[in-house]
């Protein structure tokens, strides 16, 4: 009796504790999920979303700041409508063209298509060939990673030095052969073209090494009952490999393309923004060669908008597809 009397009044107490208690016993399985995940939105809300809405707030304002502590005038969407049309002078002498918004905007979109295009390719090509069962496959996974394993400035200066006319052996027969100026690094085109390739050298391993995760799961009895049939290995790759791996490589692309939208250090470290102006070198130059503080917050939000509203319609149509 005093067992039980002792039991009851234990959970029944009516410290702030108990109530809590009794408050969490009577949320669904949904609502306490929410509850868990909260300390993850309050924090994402003060070190994503409050520098967002900072950047907007500033973006609204004049280009006449002279401090931190000094805030322009209240323009409303001035900067956006200049920018976009054209109408935004920006003081770098590279960044004179009609629409520079514009000119950042297709290298950036031109860089993004291209580099996640050959990495998705290779790197699935790559995870396909570690997927076999061979000697020294261990070994050749590692190799694989080490790209990934390179910082961005060697990287950038690996290229730098191979892309070099007196010292590099890369350019030398791309030169000879017409493909690429006397000086490939400070021409925009091959200059593109040098930071895809670099980009594509260390981030198709990080694409190889996604997809490879998603080939572990495929049933191998699967392969078995293909043979029986008399499936070639193309049929066996469309029909069974690549619907199962597809969301995977989804995703992987999706990281990807976020990463390659941002490109801004590996472009400083190979050659420079003023021969590859992207969008995150756009914003840089602006900011800190210009001084346009007001200008520079309205190319990092319609970058970050873009990005944002990419990344919704591609989730969007994840969860649709029933991916």
């Amino acid at each position: 009796m005093g067992t039980e009397q002792a039991t009851r009044t234990e959970t029944s107490s009516p410290g702030p504790l108990g109530a809590i208690t009794r408050w969490m016993e009577n949320l669904s399985e949904a609502q306490f999920a929410y509850f868990l995940l909260t300390p993850v939105f309050i924090i994402l809300a003060v070190i994503a979303f409050w520098p967002l809405l900072s950047t907007f707030r500033m973006s609204l304002l004049t280009d006449s700041l002279t401090g931190a502590s000094r805030l322009g005038e209240f323009v409303g969407l001035t900067n956006y409508v200049e920018l976009l049309t054209g109408e935004k002078s920006l003081v770098r002498p590279f960044f004179s063209l009609s629409n520079p918004f514009q000119s950042a905007l297709t290298v950036t979109l031109i860089f993004t298509v291209v580099s996640v295009f050959f990495e998705t390719v290779i790197g699935l090509g790559q995870a396909l060939v570690l997927d076999q069962d061979f000697r020294g496959r261990r070994w050749a996974r590692v190799a694989i990673i080490l790209p990934w394993a390179v910082p961005i400035v060697i990287q950038g200066m690996i290229f730098f030095l191979m892309f070099q006319p007196s010292v590099g052996f890369a350019s030398g027969p791309l030169i000879d052969a017409g493909l690429f100026p006397a000086q490939p690094l400070i021409d925009s085109s091959s200059s593109t073209i040098i930071v895809i390739i670099a980009d594509v050298w260390k981030t198709s391993a990080f694409m190889a090494l996604l997809i490879l995760a998603g080939l572990q799961s495929v049933d191998r009895s699967l392969y078995d009952v293909a043979k029986v049939a008399g499936a070639s290995k193309w049929q066996q790759f469309k029909m069974i490999t690549l619907p199962i791996i597809l969301p995977t490589v989804l995703v992987a692309m999706l990281f990807r393309t976020i990463a390659a939208a941002r490109i801004y250090g590996l472009i400083e470290t190979v050659t420079s923004c003023s021969n590859v102006p992207s969008l995150s070198c756009l914003v840089v130059e602006t900011l800190f060669s210009s001084g346009q503080y007001a200008t520079a917050a309205t190319i990092a939000f319609v970058t970050a908008a873009l990005i944002g509203i990419f990344v919704s319609i591609y989730i969007f149509q994840y969860a649709r597809e029933g991916l």
